[in-house]
């Protein structure tokens, strides 16, 4: 079997298949909640960490590349913004709001888009999607996880009371932010010319493996259709944000600035991605509405995978 038809099985075997045991588990009621809640500290805290000093130790650091992580930034920021600006602002509940912005947010480009890019693109096509996928990272760190602090902070105001520099401590200065940390280790290894050990190489791929089983296997535990169906009506809005507003000013900034017709081709997968699975985990680590982000999770998810991407695969290819 060829590479590409490995990265194919990819699909299935780290993000269907650890989704389906995570609903198994939670609907045969094997595993309590508590342990589930562990995993997904032990994964932001110390997977995520690891992940991040090791990828980032052999990220090329040079001036062509300053075009990616711009429209890697962007990719969170952009979708961000105008979900706030159109959709999110009008609605009451902050913890509504808090996973709403979440899920505009954050779209799973290192993992389904990555293996995405490679069926189209090959090495490079993937290669483009974890760099940018690893600005994701960063802008989970540096603006979701404190975004979402926010608005538990805020929503819990009329019952507990905090000072302002106690809740700028949470926001920023929390564990969840661990990664951070492997981020500017491996940076300065890299700069300082340290080769990262061949031996760490098949160690960082297992980890990809083992992260992407972590992250999903709670998503799949916390899925809870009816509540999907309850929360359909307002992931509408997400779904016209993920693939039509966001592909749209996409496909103009590509044209504009982007001459590499494979960069051009992974920046519109990229763009089309679902709602990632940070948003849920995030949701779940500072108390937001788990349900809206996995609703958002669930229904861009499928539409992607059996509507969107085969559509992108036959205009693309």
């Amino acid at each position: 079997m060829d590479g590409m038809n490995l990265r194919i099985l990819y699909v299935l075997t780290d993000l269907i298949a650890p989704l389906v045991v995570g609903y198994y588990l939670h609907q045969r009621q094997l595993v309590p909640e508590t342990t589930i809640n562990k995993l997904i500290k032990f994964n932001v805290v110390f997977v995520y960490t690891l992940l991040s000093l090791l990828s980032f130790w052999v990220l090329p650091l040079s001036w062509s590349l300053l075009l990616v992580p711009f429209f890697g930034f962007l990719l969170v920021l952009l979708p961000g913004a105008i979900g706030y600006g159109l959709f999110a602002r009008r609605i009451p509940n902050l913890l509504d709001r808090g996973a709403y912005i979440a899920s505009a947010m954050l779209a799973n480009l290192g993992t389904l888009g990555g293996v995405c890019a490679f069926i189209l693109y090959n090495e490079e096509g993937f290669a483009y999607s974890q760099l940018i996928g690893t600005c994701q990272n960063v802008m989970l760190c540096l603006i979701v996880f404190p975004m979402a602090q926010y608005h538990y902070l805020k929503h819990t105001a009329s019952v507990r009371k905090t000072s302002r520099l106690h809740a700028f401590r949470e926001m920023f200065l929390s564990v969840n932010q661990m990664s951070l940390i492997g981020m500017i280790i491996g940076m300065l290894l890299n700069a300082g010319g340290i080769a990262r050990p061949a031996a760490l190489g098949p160690i960082f791929q297992s980890l990809v493996h083992i992260a992407a089983w972590i992250a999903m296997l709670p998503v799949g535990f916390l899925i809870d259709f009816k509540q999907v169906r309850h929360y359909e009506q307002k992931v509408r809005s997400l779904s016209l944000l993920r693939f039509v507003i966001t592909p749209l000013i996409f496909v103009l900034l590509t044209r504009l600035l982007v001459d590499d017709p494979v960069l051009r081709g992974t920046l519109l997968i990229l763009a089309f991605c679902p709602t990632a699975i940070n948003a849920v985990l995030a949701s779940k680590i500072y108390h937001l509405s788990v349900d809206l982000a996995v609703s958002s999770f669930v229904i861009t998810t499928a539409a992607f995978l059996f509507l969107f991407f085969p559509l992108l695969f036959f205009l693309l290819k």
